[in-house]
């Protein structure tokens, strides 16, 4: 494991884009390190779970809403739905977005709690709607979870954004676009840019959990990963 130190800077102030940590993730994502067996066992573990819950919520209000709008956007050589025939292919980020309501709506799917706190398994449903559209293989998609499982992680462990009153769900959306360009194998250049605009449109305040707006919980997850 390597630490980094890192700073923010004034718009004025000069640096090396080396020295952002947006760059370090993007080297990180671009890496080609071997998977262990046990990692890959475990992404299995986390697919089946995923699907197992988005299958429990799929009558549930918000899942048939985020479905139908989804359900609009066909596309021949695009990603599948949960609760739809395979034959039925709509484009990546809506895949991403009704897939990642159904996952998050229960709340069942797995949690890290440390730092800051969240769901790293939001970020499966984006990677494979991507895998899908662009016929990768299995392994293109495991490559991609474990990177979005590594930076998730790490994220909530260093960063506290609900401190901020920023919802974690910004967290979600760098990791999605991290493991996407090491499951499209990227360069960094490239996943750099998708990680600092993922960033600049997905943040979300801790508001949106609270009172009366809580059917947005399920959403925004799968909102910052349809983003990214």
């Amino acid at each position: 494991m390597q630490n980094h130190i890192i700073r923010v800077w004034a718009s004025a102030d000069e640096h090396k884009r080396e020295e952002e940590l947006a760059w370090k993730l993007a080297v990180l994502a671009s890496d080609e390190a071997p998977v262990e067996n046990v990692v890959e066992s475990m992404v299995i573990n986390r697919i089946i779970d995923n699907a197992a819950v988005a299958m429990a919520s799929l009558n549930r209000s918000p899942v048939i809403t985020a479905r139908e709008q989804a359900l609009s956007h066909h596309r021949s050589n695009g990603a599948t739905l949960f609760g739809m025939s395979s034959d039925y292919r709509i484009h990546a980020e809506w895949a991403a977005w009704a897939n990642g309501t159904a996952v998050r709506e229960l709340d069942f799917h797995d949690t890290f709690l440390h730092l800051e706190f969240g769901h790293p398994g939001d970020n499966i449903c984006p990677l494979i709607a991507v895998a899908q559209q662009m016929q990768r293989t299995g392994i293109d998609i495991i490559r991609g979870i474990v990177t979005a499982y590594e930076v998730h992680v790490r994220l909530m462990q260093s960063i506290q954004l609900h401190s901020h009153k920023i919802d974690h769900v910004a967290h979600t959306g760098v990791a999605a676009a991290a493991g996407i360009g090491a499951l499209l194998r990227l360069e960094p250049e490239i996943i750099y840019q998708a990680i600092n605009q993922t960033l600049h449109v997905c943040c979300s305040t801790r508001q949106s959990r609270k009172g009366l707006i809580s059917s947005w919980k399920s959403a925004a997850p799968a909102h910052s990963s349809k983003l990214a």
